[in-house]
């Protein structure tokens, strides 16, 4: 067996265990292919929410390049503390750390066609945010009552729903050529199915590394059918590449810093369902790697790490980090449960965030074929909301919680011109549909009475009531 090659049962299920450098760096870069285009996405779409131009020869391509170059470096310094630790900040443990796309839905009204001048509260936001998400650190067992599979599940939703139109925009031309006669072309559409369709392909056909980095060799295969096409040219690529510098130090403030309440409140709160998520993602490795619950000073220590490693990127213009599931996943695939390959992947990342003509090649990828992988991306936090619902009984109760809170939280995201006589601050807020989706939720679930739980749910369901926990499908 693989595992065999690598260790014994015994080294494969400690955090400790040091495989050999030549097995342990592939693995580790097999952590990083997994996630990486999930982590530079975020970059990319927050430059588009301001209105970034994406050609290379925009005036804002060293922006664009240097948001992505900080995705990846300190998704790899976030990481390093992960699996390093430093005092109590880290678990210990072969956490892979990147972009968080939770955070999207607060980002994007924050900055929506500001331009550059928007990055100072944005990041202002997420420095703050940060330090908040680390303070959580301190009791993120007591507050998890508050956070049942009904609101997480939720939340997880929302998320998704909240991002879909932006793969849609994307695979159709992008937000620039929204109302242009090329927008939704059947050339436009035919690099985001070519995505699409290998990527299914290889996730559900293939094995090993194909399939754990599937969403990576669709955007590739997609890459090449745009040359082919002529969405993307040889000359676009040299000029991107002749733009970007060989080596770059991040900047500290490079856009400056700036206190705004909405970005401030928008970050902290979703501090929480982060904070959850990787208590989640914790005991996944945990239970997956070693075969064991997390201690409390495991889930202590990466809560610690991911609100230090979210302040830090604030700090020189990265975007907040949390733990990503789909490594979670690769753990129990490939039985190692090493820190020490992951930390091999993070000195990966932190070679690729140092190198900026490494994001320069990212951003000649046609918003087009980025759009198919967007679309895999964010229908899977969808379907990932809705397997953590799958949990929940779904009593009249909690269906009349989820009701309430999916009503009002995705129809003010539809409708944001419903609030536009509130203050600025609390527009943005609550336009973005997620935030008064949880806290509707939060409260609910706390000040309902639990005896409502034993009443039959056909007075709410037309007859049509659910069979109870597990009626909706699990992975």
């Amino acid at each position: 067996m693989a595992e065999t090659s690598i260790g014994t049962p015994e080294q494969l299920r400690d955090p400790n265990y040091t495989p050999a450098l030549h097995k342990a760096i592939p693995l580790g870069i097999q952590h990083v292919l997994a996630m990486f285009v999930s982590n530079v996405t975020p970059a990319i779409i927050v430059a588009g929410a301001a209105g970034f131009g994406f050609g290379s020869n925009s005036p804002d391509f060293p922006e664009l390049l240097y948001l992505i170059q900080m995705s990846m470096l300190f998704a790899g310094l976030a990481t390093l503390l992960q699996t390093v630790t430093i005092g109590p900040v880290g678990a210990a443990l072969p956490i892979v750390q990147g972009t968080s796309f939770a955070f999207l839905p607060i980002m994007i009204p924050l900055v929506a066609g500001k331009g550059v001048d928007a990055l100072a509260a944005l990041f202002g936001g997420v420095l703050i945010g940060g330090l908040f998400h680390a303070f959580l650190g301190l009791f993120i067992g007591k507050i998890r009552f508050a956070l049942p599979p009904l609101v997480t599940g939720l939340v997880v939703t929302m998320i998704g729903l909240a991002l879909v139109k932006v793969g849609i925009q994307y695979s159709a031309g992008g937000v620039p050529a929204i109302g242009t006669p090329e927008y939704g072309s059947l050339l436009n559409w035919s690099a985001a199915l070519v995505v699409v369709v290998v990527t299914l392909g290889l996730k559900f056909f293939a094995r090993g590394m194909l399939s754990v980095s599937a969403v990576l060799a669709g955007l590739a295969v997609g890459y090449v059918y745009a040359l082919m096409v002529g969405m993307v040219t040889f000359e676009a690529i040299g000029t991107s590449w002749s733009r970007a510098s060989a080596f770059a130090l991040p900047v500290p403030f490079k856009y400056g810093f700036e206190f705004s309440l909405a970005a401030v409140i928008g970050f902290a709160l979703m501090s929480f369902v982060s904070a959850i998520e990787t208590v989640g993602d914790v005991s996944g490795i945990t239970k997956g790697g070693a075969g064991r619950e997390a201690t409390d000073k495991e889930i202590a220590g990466a809560t610690y790490a991911d609100g230090v490693g979210t302040a830090l990127a604030g700090m020189f213009g990265g975007f907040p980090n949390t733990s990503f599931s789909q490594n979670v996943g690769l753990i129990a695939m490939t039985g190692v449960m090493s820190r020490h390959v992951v930390t091999c992947g993070a000195l990966f990342l932190i070679l690729c965030g140092l190198i900026p003509k490494v994001g320069a090649i990212i951003r000649t990828i046609p918003i087009e074929v980025l759009g198919g992988g967007v679309i895999v991306m964010f229908g899977m936090v969808v379907a990932a909301g809705i397997s953590m619902l799958s949990d929940v009984d779904w009593n009249r109760r909690n269906m009349v919680i989820f009701a309430i809170s999916l009503s009002i939280g995705l129809g003010l995201q539809l409708e944001p011109g419903a609030v536009q006589h509130l203050p600025d601050t609390l527009r943005i807020l609550m336009t973005s549909g997620l935030l008064p989706a949880a806290l509707i939720a939060i409260v609910l679930n706390l000040i309902l009475p639990e005896e409502l739980a034993e009443e039959s749910t056909e007075e709410v369901s037309g007859g049509m009531a659910g069979h109870g926990s597990g009626s909706l499908p699990h992975d």
